[in-house]
C-alpha cells in the first residue's frame, strides 16, 4: 500500500510538472486542437501536483489516511466517466483516452484494495484460524488486575459481558446501566467483566467505573472462544434492531465512532472453574444482557 501511494505521488507531482511547464504537450500528441486559454489547462496540472502530495502524506499511514484515497479514487471513476462521454459526443478523440489509462486506470485496482483494507479494519475481519478452545482463551486472557480469566474463576462466579464497539448506542446504553449491573453481581457473590474490542487501556475512555474488571480482545477471539459470531442483516440491521435503537438515541444514547468490529455480536456468560453455568448469547445487536436472568437459570 505504501509503495502504491509513494508511486502514484510522485507520477502526480511530474505529471504536475508537464503540465505546467508544457501544457501544449497532450493537445499535439493527442492531435487536438491547441486550447485558446493554456491556463486553465495548467491550472489542472497543478491540482493532479497537489493530490500527488496527498498521496505521498498518506503513504506514511495507508489505513489512518483512506480519505484522502478515497478523493482519489472517486476521481479516478469519475475521470474516465467524464472522459467516454465527451469522446462518445465527438468533443474528444478516442486516441486522447491514453492518459486516462495512466492517471486513473491503472490506479483503481491499488486504491480499491486499499479502502477495502481500511473498510475491514473499521468494520470488522472475518474471522481467520481456528478459534481458540474455551480452556486456551480462559487461560490466555487477563483481567485488568493481572491474573488470566482461568484464575479469576477459580476464585468466584464471574459475570462475564461481551460488549459491541463503543460507538454502538446499545453498547452505550449498557455503559449507563453499568453500575447497576456492577452492584446486582456484586449482591449474586459474582465479580462482573467486560470484554471488549480495543488495546488494552483505550477502553478508559468509555467505561468510568474503576471496579469493573475488564478484558482487552481486538482480534476477538475470546468472543469466538465463548461461541460469539460476527452478525448478519438481519441480526445487525433488522425491524427490532432499528426500533430499539431509535428508542436509545432519543434516551440520550446517541450514535459515536466505530471503535471495534462492528460486525460482532455481544452476549453474557456466568462462568466458574474454566466453565460455562450459563449463557445469553444475542440474537441482535441489540440484546442487552439480563444479569438476573443471567443467575435465575444458572446451572449447578
Amino acid at each position: 500500500m505504501q509503495s502504491a501511494l509513494k508511486l502514484a505521488g510522485i507520477y502526480n507531482i511530474l505529471f504536475g510538472i508537464w503540465v505546467i511547464g508544457w501544457p501544449n504537450a497532450w493537445f499535439e500528441i493527442s492531435g487536438m486542437k491547441i486550447p485558446r486559454y493554456p491556463f486553465l489547462w495548467q491550472c489542472v496540472g497543478m491540482i493532479v501536483g497537489v493530490y500527488g502530495i496527498g498521496y505521498l502524506i498518506a503513504a506514511k499511514s495507508p489505513l489512518r489516511h483512506w480519505p484522502i484515497v478515497l478523493v482519489g479514487f472517486l476521481g479516478k471513476v469519475f475521470g474516465p466517466i467524464g472522459f467516454v462521454w465527451a469522446a462518445s459526443q465527438g468533443e474528444l478523440p478516442w486516441q486522447a483516452g491514453w492518459m486516462i489509462l495512466l492517471n486513473d486506470l491503472v490506479w483503481l485496482v491499488p486504491f480499491a484494495m486499499i479502502l477495502w483494507a481500511a473498510a475491514c479494519l473499521k468494520v470488522g475481519r472475518p474471522a481467520v484460524g481456528a478459534p481458540m478452545t474455551l480452556e486456551e482463551g480462559a487461560r490466555s486472557f487477563q483481567l485488568t488486575s493481572g491474573e488470566t480469566l482461568q484464575q479469576a474463576s477459580e476464585k468466584e462466579q464471574l459475570a462475564i459481558v461481551f460488549l459491541r464497539h463503543f460507538g454502538c448506542t446499545f453498547t452505550r446504553q449498557l455503559l449507563r446501566n453499568l453500575r447497576e449491573m456492577h452492584e446486582r453481581a456484586e449482591e449474586r457473590g459474582a465479580r462482573l467483566v467486560l470484554v471488549h474490542m480495543l488495546q488494552e487501556g483505550e477502553e478508559k475512555e468509555f467505561v468510568s467505573s474503576e471496579g469493573v474488571a475488564r478484558i482487552a480482545d481486538p482480534r476477538c477471539d475470546l468472543y469466538r472462544a465463548f461461541g460469539l459470531g460476527k452478525g448478519g442483516f438481519l441480526e445487525l440491521f433488522g425491524p427490532k434492531v432499528w426500533y430499539r435503537g431509535a428508542i436509545a438515541f432519543f434516551r440520550g444514547c446517541g450514535v459515536g465512532m466505530l471503535k471495534g468490529d462492528g460486525l460482532q455480536m455481544p452476549g453474557a456468560f456466568l462462568f466458574q472453574n474454566g466453565r460455562i453455568l450459563q449463557e445469553q448469547k444475542a440474537e441482535t445487536a441489540s440484546d442487552l444482557p439480563n444479569i438476573e436472568a443471567l443467575f435465575a437459570s444458572s446451572k449447578t
